[in-house]
């Protein structure tokens, strides 16, 4: 396991299809948000609409400490480090082109203080004896559970997975969750109900469900369900992107216009 650290502290997918013309800088890999940049170079999977999302409407109360699985780019975690001020966040990367670049957008970040970065398996760095346990455990996991070839390897990584991954991941997110915290996944629908029943094989029961729609009147593609140890009534609610063709809806502007430069 490399540990690269942004300072010394401790601690997919839909694209977004924006509709205004891009910066030079954003054509060339770099996304510009409001307090803080995004440098895709080398990562299979670029800033896109599941994992905005999933920084921007996860989480509830002041978390101090956060496990971001598979960072990709980064965003995630740097969203979620805006949100919550206080928060120690880890963050683990497994392809290494990614980590380096997901490193450097933590250091080039307001909150590098706050940041750190490992790149490795989220297996091996979980399976051992972490001496903390995470208040927010989220994760933007490759999402095909199918036996699908994709031929670019980056992408492949991101996106394709199957049913063991996600074992892995409910049997060491639960190990690693402080007793009253919580685990939130973006996934498609066609995998949350899989996930679901592992997660409660390993004591966790669904606190929270968000169905995310392209348009008000078609189907949801994807979920975000948040997961804990703890009895809770259940929450479900649908999230809205589009109100017409080209047009955010209210929902997802205020969801994101602490981060997007266009709200």
């Amino acid at each position: 396991m490399m540990r690269l650290q942004a300072n010394v502290l401790l601690f997919l997918r839909i694209p977004i299809f924006f509709h205004w013309s891009f910066t030079k800088c954003e054509m060339e890999g770099i996304f510009r948000f409001k307090e803080f940049n995004v440098d895709q170079t080398g990562c299979g999977m670029k800033v896109n609409t599941d994992g905005v999302l999933l920084g921007a409407l996860t989480g509830e109360g002041t978390p101090g400490t956060i496990l971001d699985i598979g960072a990709g780019t980064g965003v995630i975690a740097l969203m979620l480090a805006q949100r919550f001020a206080e928060a120690c966040i880890d963050a683990i990367e497994i392809d290494t082109d990614a980590a380096v670049t997901a490193l450097s957008n933590f250091k080039n970040s307001p909150f590098s203080e706050r940041l750190r970065l490992h790149q490795g398996s989220f297996q091996e760095y979980m399976g051992g004896n972490l001496p903390v346990q995470y208040d927010l455990i989220v994760s933007n996991p490759p999402f095909f559970i199918t036996s699908l070839v994709n031929n670019d390897h980056k992408k492949k990584t991101a996106r394709h997975t199957d049913t063991s991954f996600f074992s892995d991941l409910t049997l060491l997110s639960a190990g690693n969750l402080s007793p009253s915290g919580n685990i939130s996944l973006i996934l498609p629908v066609s995998t949350a109900e899989t996930v679901e029943k592992l997660a409660i094989k390993q004591g966790l029961s669904v606190h929270d469900e968000i169905e995310i729609k392209s348009f008000s009147n078609s189907n949801p593609h994807r979920k975000i369900i948040t997961f804990g140890f703890t009895s809770k009534i259940k929450t479900h609610r649908s999230f809205v992107i589009y109100q017409q063709e080209k047009q955010y809806s209210l929902e997802y502007q205020r969801a994101l216009k602490d981060f997007f430069i266009i709200f």
